[in-house]
């Protein structure tokens, strides 16, 4: 199900903690070239799909710190599936990030995956983790 907004193709979820109008809420991801030919690269032929997630294990701080994954299949009872540019992104249905706008980029500066806001990088160095079947 997707909307247009700003001119954008905006995917539409349901999950608390983004935009809210009339019920329904609103989130973009992008994910930019740069970081779509890394990904291409590391991911190879494995089947899946990015989950962008936020970690807090041995962490003291309640926020955490997001990180992408490459997961071989779907939670359907905690998983939402976006509609990108590139491929789909999974978010879990309680992950609230800082913005209803997110870019997924990759650095070759740091050799890292980034998450950006318009306002902010959230996660300059985004850790990648791949997780086999």
């Amino acid at each position: 199900m997707a909307s247009e907004g700003n001119g954008e193709l905006r995917q539409i979820i349901f999950i608390s903690g983004f935009k809210e109008i009339k019920g329904v809420f609103f989130m973009s991801i992008t994910i930019t070239e740069r970081a779509s030919e890394e990904l291409n690269k590391r991911i190879g032929e494995r089947n899946g799909y990015l989950k962008l997630q936020t970690e807090t294990k041995g962490l003291s701080c309640d926020s955490g710190i997001p990180t992408l994954y490459f997961v071989p299949s779907i939670q359907e009872k905690e998983d939402i599936l976006v509609e990108t540019n590139d491929r789909p992104v999974l978010l879990e249905k309680t992950e609230h990030f800082f913005s209803d706008d997110l870019k997924i980029d990759y650095s070759d500066t740091v050799n890292s995956f980034q998450l950006k806001s318009p306002a902010q990088i959230i996660n300059g160095r985004m850790t990648f983790i791949i997780k086999e079947g």
